[in-house]
Parts: C-alpha cells; sequence; structure tokens
C-alpha cells in the first residue's frame, strides 16, 4: 500500500474514532448519531455484563488478587478520559516522597513501545524468560523517553525525578510491583489507573470523579464514558472531586453518599500555574497570556477545558485543533497546526504538558510554542487530604 492510500485511511479512521467520540459525549445531534448511538447502548449492555461479572468474580475470591507486601494506593476513576488524573498522582506521590516514603508509580503506558503485547509474548519466547518492565525513571533519573514509555508515565517520571520517585512501566503491574519491591526497595506503590486493575489488591482506593462532568451520560462503554456501573463509587476509600471551582454540586454529593456514605470528599481544582516553553523549557508568568492571539491544540479527552482555562486566563483564542486523546502527532498534523496558526495571525501556540512531552525537537514554529503546567490545590479544609497521606504513611493495611 502506497504512502498516499495509508494517509487516507489512517485520515479516514480518525474521522471516524472522532465522530464516534463526539456521539458519545453529545456533541453531535442528528439520525446518524442516533443510530450509531443505538448500536453502542447494545454493546454497553454486553459490556456492564462481563463488567459486573468480572467483579463478582473477585469479590467472591473466584479469581484472586495478588497482595505485594507493602501498602498499595490505587487512584483510578469510574470514566475514561477527562478526570486530571496524573496531576493527582503527582501530587500524591510528591507528598509522600517529602513524608520519607520510598515511591513507585506502576502504569501499564498508552501507546509506548512497551504497551505492544505481541512484542512482549515474542521476545518471551525467543529468550525464554519474561522481559524485566520497563524502568522510565530510577528515582535519579528518566531514563526513557515518551515514545517508549508512553506521555503520562514519561510527563511523571520528568516531574518526579528528584523526589526520587520510581515510575516504571508494565501491563502485568503484579509483576511490576513485585519488581520495584526487588529492584528498589519501596514501600510504597501508586497503581496509576488501576481502578479496574483487580489482580493487584490495593489497600486504599482513591477515586477521581470530574466535578463538572462526573458520569457522561450514565451509560457504560461504548455508548458512555462510564468503565463501571455508578454504584460502585462504593468502592472508594476516598473520592476527589476534581477540576472544582467552588462549592461541590449537592446533587452529586447526595448521589456520592448514596452509594457510599462514609466515604471521604475532598475537592480540588486544577490550577494553571504557568507557561513554559517547549523548545528549553523557560517559563512565564500566565499574564503573558493576557490580550495575545493564540493557537490552541491539544490530544485529551476533554479538549473543552484546557481552550476554556486559556480564555479565563485573558487569551484570544483565535483558532484551535483537537486531536484524540493520547494522539500521536506526526509531520502533517504539525504542519496543519503551524498552517492554521499563521493563517490566523496567531502570536503564540499553546497545548497541554501531556502533549508537549511528545513534541520536544519535532516541532520548531516561528512563533513562541508553550504549554501550560497545571498543579492540584486542595480546596477548602485540607483536612481531608491530610488524613489520606497520613493514612497512607501510619495506618492500616487493610482493605477496605
Amino acid at each position: 500500500m502506497s504512502a498516499k492510500h495509508r494517509g487516507f485511511f489512517s485520515s479516514l479512521g480518525e474521522a471516524i474514532a472522532s465522530y464516534a467520540v463526539d456521539v458519545v459525549y453529545e456533541r453531535q445531534q442528528g439520525m446518524g448519531a442516533r443510530l450509531l448511538g443505538g448500536f453502542l447502548r447494545v454493546l454497553s449492555w454486553v459490556f456492564e455484563v462481563i463488567v459486573r461479572l468480572r467483579l463478582w468474580l473477585y469479590r467472591n475470591r473466584l479469581f484472586r488478587d495478588t497482595p505485594l507486601g507493602c501498602k498499595v494506593v490505587v487512584v483510578g476513576n469510574l470514566t475514561v478520559g477527562g478526570t486530571g488524573k496524573t496531576p493527582v498522582v503527582l501530587k500524591m506521590a510528591q507528598v509522600l516522597a517529602r513524608r520519607g516514603r520510598r515511591v513507585a508509580i506502576l502504569s501499564r503506558g498508552y501507546k509506548g513501545a512497551s504497551d505492544s503485547m505481541f512484542k512482549r509474548f515474542w521476545r518471551w519466547i525467543v529468550q525464554g524468560n519474561r522481559p524485566a518492565p520497563l524502568v522510565v525513571s530510577d528515582g535519579k533519573a528518566v531514563l526513557v523517553g515518551p515514545d517508549e514509555a508512553g506521555d503520562e508515565p514519561y510527563m511523571l517520571a520528568r516531574n518526579l525525578a528528584a523526589e526520587g520517585v520510581v515510575v516504571i512501566v508494565d501491563r502485568d503491574r503484579v509483576e511490576g510491583g513485585r519488581f520495584a519491591l526487588r529492584q528498589f526497595g519501596v514501600d510504597t506503590i501508586l497503581l496509576d489507573d488501576g481502578l479496574q486493575y483487580l489482580p493487584l489488591r490495593g489497600q486504599i482506593n482513591l477515586l477521581l470523579v470530574d466535578s463538572r462532568d462526573p458520569f457522561g451520560n450514565g451509560s457504560l462503554l461504548p455508548r458512555g464514558i462510564l468503565r463501571e456501573p455508578i454504584s460502585n463509587l462504593s468502592r472508594a476509600s476516598y473520592i476527589f472531586l476534581t477540576k472544582s471551582s467552588g462549592r461541590p454540586d449537592p446533587q452529586l454529593i447526595a448521589l456520592i453518599k448514596k452509594h457510599n456514605p462514609k466515604v471521604e470528599i475532598i475537592a480540588c481544582a486544577h490550577s494553571p500555574q504557568e507557561l513554559i516553553a517547549v523548545d528549553h523549557g523557560k517559563s512565564s508568568p500566565l499574564s503573558h497570556l493576557v490580550g495575545r492571539r493564540v493557537m490552541a491544540f491539544s490530544g485529551i479527552a476533554t479538549p473543552e477545558r484546557f481552550e476554556e482555562t486559556l480564555i479565563a486566563q485573558g487569551a484570544v483564542l483565535v483558532s484551535k485543533r483537537r486531536f484524540l486523546d493520547h494522539h500521536d502527532f506526526n509531520d502533517e498534523d504539525l504542519d496543519e497546526v503551524l498552517e492554521q496558526a499563521l493563517r490566523y495571525k496567531a502570536e503564540m501556540i499553546v497545548t497541554t504538558e501531556k502533549d508537549a512531552v511528545r513534541l520536544q525537537g519535532r516541532f520548531n514554529p516561528p512563533i513562541p510554542l508553550m504549554y501550560v503546567r497545571l498543579e492540584v490545590e486542595i480546596l477548602g479544609d485540607p483536612e481531608g487530604f491530610n488524613a489520606a497521606v497520613e493514612r497512607i504513611c501510619f495506618g492500616p493495611s487493610s482493605a477496605r
């Protein structure tokens, strides 16, 4: 197949996937959207049966989870994408490391070279033993790039290497955890995006809920964004209401309490802190956005939130380009972004930190290319968050 045909089918596949995502997020209307939505709803019913059966099998010990002999903190959500999980994992790892814990983050990775099951199986056949987990950071330095590690593990490693936090990628996170214990002597493991990873036994479940769009349309995948039924809020030890901007919605609080009456609810905001130049890492205050003509592009689950952040900081958003979550930018994509920025006379191109890690050295436009660095801020009384940290550091290891 020629490069021209490959490009055509790639573009067609992305267009179809984008349309399906828009149907799931209720961004599309019309007969086509209704027909596709009805088909996806049938698949959702099948998916729900599988999810409930799997949880029942683990709950009744017909499938067994594995303890690691150290504190395992699960960070995850009931939905796909968009809850702001990575900044919460980063903050929790920082706080635990500064309290004296030896922390490792376990991730399955996403769109990294280590994520190829076939490649790992073939190496096992050829070499006769299981390949070692991928060490993204040994707690001293970042050892691999984003193409191999995946964007989120690399972003965590880059921000946490100075804190002594180990970052490991492996599809089998039981083996990844054993490796972290054996090689690095860790005493605390953060299981990134691990609520649905049932083979590894966790002691504390930190469940993230997007305060602005908590459960989408209420349907499970693929018709909605839920990985599990809403009733599984009962699995949480603590619930973080992310992207909060004030007092939480009383109806959302009531729904959470209905399914988990005793859970501690912690409201937090993902606050923009500064602009960072992608090419040389120099920081600039957010005030540099005020009145500036900005072209925004991103490959995240909820790009509208990112764009709203830029507008709230005073940017004049003259153009935007949205890609699918975890999109692997190619040269044609970046040429399109630059062409669009120049066409609308943008003074600055701005993206997210997660997207920026895949651009270093590959995109050097003639106008400034920046990303927004976000940081988690605990709203109101921080005692809930402090209690979670205390429980992780010094509390019992009994499972919920």
